[in-house]
């Protein structure tokens, strides 16, 4: 992360799935977001909706503008879009109860809880089972 220097920053923590998302947004920012120290479209390239998904916090925020450095690990793309929203989004709700109930409104507050389940021994995947056999 870029070093932040005499300013004050909100910081937040957004998970999904197994992603982990380090959120610190300042306020009085140019709308920059900085993913990995990589800019949003250099990180997530051109899939447009992803970059939907992080930014969709922002449009609740009453014309104000934040500098946004996230870093993320675990996980895949989609994944860690989840995560960087959800980050966001608990970083956005500390500012203020407006914009909290505003952000809880959107239904950005609630962490997605589906994981991938785990393998059971004795079976070939997580659900599957081997063909039974009478004889």
């Amino acid at each position: 992360m870029p070093q932040i220097k005499s300013r004050n920053f909100i910081s937040a923590t957004g998970r999904r799935k197994t992603s982990v998302a380090q959120i610190r947004l300042i306020e009085e920012g140019a709308n920059k977001i900085i993913v990995n120290s990589k800019t949003l479209d250099a990180y997530f390239g051109n899939n447009s909706r992803l970059k939907n998904v992080i930014q969709s916090p922002f449009e609740y925020t009453k014309d104000k503008t934040f500098d946004c450095y996230i870093k993320v690990e675990g996980g895949g793309t989609s994944s860690q879009a989840g995560a960087i929203r959800h980050g966001i989004a608990r970083a956005i709700a500390t500012m203020g109860e407006t914009f909290k109930s505003s952000m809880k409104k959107a239904g950005f507050l609630t962490r997605d809880p589906r994981m991938v389940e785990r393998k059971k021994p004795g079976q070939p995947k997580a659900r599957k089972r081997f063909q039974f056999s009478k004889r």
